[in-house]
């Protein structure tokens, strides 16, 4: 279930709202400026689904947000616990930064922890099957999938060579929550 903590950016161990409710987590969301829809299935996708099959699946929601907000591509990306490089990958995405476009995810299976910091709060977004996430350009935030990762998601770029992440030096990423799974 969709998940979201909010912290003043001092008070890791005091959170000032904690909800499972979609309609709240999307509200508080928005107040910050991030977008968060649901986007349930319209094919069955089958465990094992291609990358092919997966867009084909969201097509109609893929080709509405690239109208709406002039994205040029998108791909799919999985990981899984048995990964090589699952340990490189998860602390890499570990430090605040931010990117030049906006960070565009949609959960197709598994989960991940999208945390943001903005406007002196972190909102810590735990995002679900279903669940696509906007974190507008030049925010800062951090990633955690989890020691044991198993997520698959679509993610949409302006840039068609994709994002690169700018490191903000900032450590207040290593003073909240990561994901446990």
């Amino acid at each position: 279930m969709s998940h979201l903590t909010i912290y003043e950016e001092s008070r890791a161990d005091n959170p000032i709202l904690e909800t499972d409710n979609f309609e709240r987590i999307r509200d508080s969301l928005e107040e910050a400026g991030i977008v968060l829809e649901r986007w349930p299935a319209r094919q069955e996708l089958h465990d094992v689904a291609e990358s092919s099959q997966i867009l084909a699946a969201y097509r109609v929601e893929i080709e509405r947000l690239v109208a709406e907000r002039g994205y040029r591509s998108y791909d799919v990306v999985s990981m899984h616990p048995q990964h090589p490089d699952k340990d490189a990958f998860r602390q890499k995405f570990l430090a605040e930064h931010t990117h030049s476009e906006d960070e565009v995810r949609f959960f197709v299976r598994g989960k991940g922890l999208f945390v943001i910091h903005k406007n002196r709060r972190v909102y810590s977004m735990l995002c679900e099957k279903d669940d696509l996430i906007s974190v507008p350009a030049n925010t800062r935030h951090w990633f955690d999938m989890g020691p044991n990762p198993r997520f698959t998601a679509i993610r949409l770029f302006n840039n068609p060579d994709g994002w690169i992440a700018k490191f903000t030096g900032d450590d207040i990423a290593k003073r909240f929550p990561l994901l446990e799974n």
